[in-house]
């Protein structure tokens, strides 16, 4: 059966009204689980880009593939999980009721963690990072640890696009 765990399948579909709620609707129809999706234009308007991550054993994934390649409006899809790809997430985090000297800390933070502070006032920052789904992981659990209840959180799904091999240099 395989081990359990994270993959990554990027697709060309068809830029039409409806294809996101398919492709979304054969996950949920089949019970497997839909852990991101990411979808956005691409050089070509009629097509659009699809980052899908899925946690699955091996049998189920080859099967979520077949069920993808037979949707019509899927142009083409390409499994990512044993392929080295560049990827990264969206992250925006508000703390909210900060006190001067927790402001100057998170400004001291940002600086370490390398995300960007773009908004603030005298009680609130707003901060954004773009990096990978691990990296992210790791700044939500800081401002959890010590910021407790003050947090607001909004995450993206990832983007990934196949990395350019060092023997092509």
């Amino acid at each position: 059966m395989g081990e359990i765990k994270k993959r990554w399948i990027s697709l060309y579909v068809e830029n039409r009204v409806g294809v996101l709620a398919r492709i979304a609707g054969l996950f949920s129809g089949k019970s497997y689980n839909l852990d991101s999706l990411t979808v956005g234009s691409t050089e070509d308007p009629s097509i659009s880009r699809m980052t899908i991550s899925t946690i699955s054993d091996d049998i189920t994934f080859e099967q979520i593939k077949k069920q993808l390649n037979r949707s019509v409006e899927v142009i083409k899809v390409m499994d990512y999980t044993a392929v080295p790809i560049r990827m990264k997430e969206a992250l925006f985090i508000k703390i909210k009721g900060v006190s001067e000297k927790e402001r100057n800390e998170i400004f001291q933070i940002a600086a370490v963690f390398r995300f960007r502070v773009v908004d603030y006032g005298k009680d609130q920052v707003l901060i954004e990072s773009f990096h990978t789904e691990g990296k992210n992981a790791n700044i939500i659990n800081y401002f959890n640890e010590n910021f407790k209840s003050r947090i607001e959180v909004v995450r993206g799904g990832a983007v990934a696009i196949e990395s350019i091999s060092i023997i092509e240099r």
